[in-house]
């Protein structure tokens, strides 16, 4: 299957009659192609379902595994709920990367080009592509992993009387969990994307990408000046991400969650800058 989607929207974009200035690097020919490639691509629609079945089945499997037998136990019900994003992300991170790389390996890159000339254009549409879909996936996978807790969590002791209320988006914090979740994922493939159009190359970029998300946490682990640690942990991308998630305790966080938030999108806004750069200056 062509990872290039409808040839008649590529026909029609470079030869279709349009002057060879704006019309080819308009920002809403480049969506639609890339709605296309991305949708009729044979790997899309199974990365996705996976992320959603790996993120919910974690969740479960952890909210399954930990007990609250007595009140102030200290765990925190919502982000047990929402552990399996950090597992989900794996597959999200790989779906990014395939979404650039495909075209490198293929070298269907220089069809692209020549539709839209305007690498910014392309990158633009790409990421904005991806990050629709992946904004979707990730609400369907946050509340399918948050109504898994909320019927599982009772049962291991997290009820009422041990000071835990049902999981429901109608609780501020739960909501914010919720809600910056999605958002984390989000930005995770916005990694991906800056980090494969940079090195072009799937499994380095994998590599790298997944580096900078699970290998952060250990190298903190081993540190042991606990202000460096602390530090370590402020700027790693997944660790201050998900922050978001936190609801109890947040005094004790290393940073707050939205702040934490903020610097996985500042990794984001590097990948994105740097890909984008490095597609600017070099050959296709």
């Amino acid at each position: 299957m062509s990872l290039l989607g409808d040839a008649p929207l590529v026909s029609k974009t470079v030869g279709g009659g349009k002057a060879a200035g704006g019309g080819r690097g308009d920002f809403g020919h480049a969506l639609r192609a890339e709605w296309t490639k991305l949708r009729t691509s044979e790997g899309t629609g199974w990365l996705l379902l996976l992320a959603v079945v790996l993120t919910v089945a974690v969740g479960c499997g952890t909210a399954k595994a930990v007990k609250c037998p007595d009140p102030g136990c200290g765990q925190d019900a919502v982000r047990l709920a929402l552990t399996g994003v950090t597992a989900g992300q794996a597959v999200i991170a790989v779906l990014a990367v395939l979404a650039v790389s495909g075209e490198y390996g293929t070298g269907m890159i220089r069809t692209t080009l020549v539709a839209v000339p305007k690498r910014i254009t392309v990158l633009t549409a790409k990421a904005t592509v991806l990050t629709v879909v992946v904004l979707a996936c990730g609400t369907v996978a946050v509340l399918a992993s948050l109504l898994a807790g909320r019927h599982i969590l009772p049962g291991n002791g997290f009820i009422e009387a041990h000071g835990y209320a049902p999981l429901s988006l109608a609780d501020g914090p739960t909501l914010r969990a919720a809600a910056g979740s999605v958002l984390y994922l989000g930005l995770i493939a916005l990694i991906g994307l800056g980090v494969a159009t940079a090195v072009r190359e799937a499994a380095t970029a994998i590599g790298i990408t997944l580096g900078l998300l699970y290998l952060f946490p250990v190298v903190a682990q081993v540190v042991h000046d606990p202000e460096w640690q602390r530090h370590l942990q402020q700027i790693a991308p997944m660790t201050a991400g998900l922050a978001v998630q936190a609801t109890v305790d947040l005094p004790a966080l290393p940073i707050g969650p939205w702040a934490g938030l903020g610097v996985l999108a500042a990794w984001a806004a590097a990948a994105l800058l740097v890909g984008g750069l490095l597609l600017q200056r070099r050959d296709a």
